[in-house]
C-alpha cells in the first residue's frame, strides 16, 4: 500500500513538473513569435500609381464600343471598387499614398496589388 501511494505522489509530481515544461516552452515559442513578428520589416508607407490605373481602365471602356450608359455605370462601379480597395489596403495603420503626389523614389510601390484588390471586387460584383 505504501508503494502504491508512493507512485502516486510521484505520479502526481511528474504531471505537475512536465505541464510546467510545456507551459515555458509555450511561453518561449510565443516570444519568439513575438519577436519575429516585430523585427520583421512592414510596408508600411507604400504608393499605388492609382491615375495610371484608373487611366488604363477608362482608355479600355472608351475603346469597347458599349453605349454610354453601360460605360458610365461600369466606371462608377470600378470607381467605388478602387476606393475600396485602397481604403481596405490602408488598414491596420498601412499609409497608401498615391503616386503622383509624392516626390520620393524610395516608398515601396503597391500598384499590383491595388490592382489584383480591384480585379477582386470587380469579380465579387459580377457574381448573382
Amino acid at each position: 500500500m505504501a508503494d502504491s501511494k508512493t507512485a502516486q505522489s510521484t505520479g502526481g509530481v511528474l504531471a505537475l513538473r512536465l505541464i510546467a515544461v510545456l507551459g515555458v516552452v509555450s511561453i518561449l515559442l510565443w516570444a519568439v513569435w513575438v519577436s519575429r513578428e516585430a523585427t520583421r520589416p512592414h510596408e508600411q508607407i507604400v504608393t499605388v500609381r492609382l491615375s495610371e490605373t484608373i487611366a488604363h481602365f477608362v482608355d479600355a471602356e472608351a475603346r469597347s464600343g458599349k453605349p454610354p450608359q453601360d460605360t458610365q455605370a461600369r466606371t462608377i462601379t470600378y470607381l467605388k471598387a478602387a476606393e475600396a480597395a485602397v481604403r481596405e489596403m490602408g488598414r491596420n495603420g498601412r499609409v497608401v499614398l498615391v503616386a503622383e503626389a509624392v516626390l520620393s523614389g524610395d516608398v515601396p510601390d503597391a500598384t499590383a496589388e491595388l490592382e489584383l484588390r480591384l480585379a477582386r471586387k470587380l469579380s465579387e460584383g459580377r457574381r448573382p
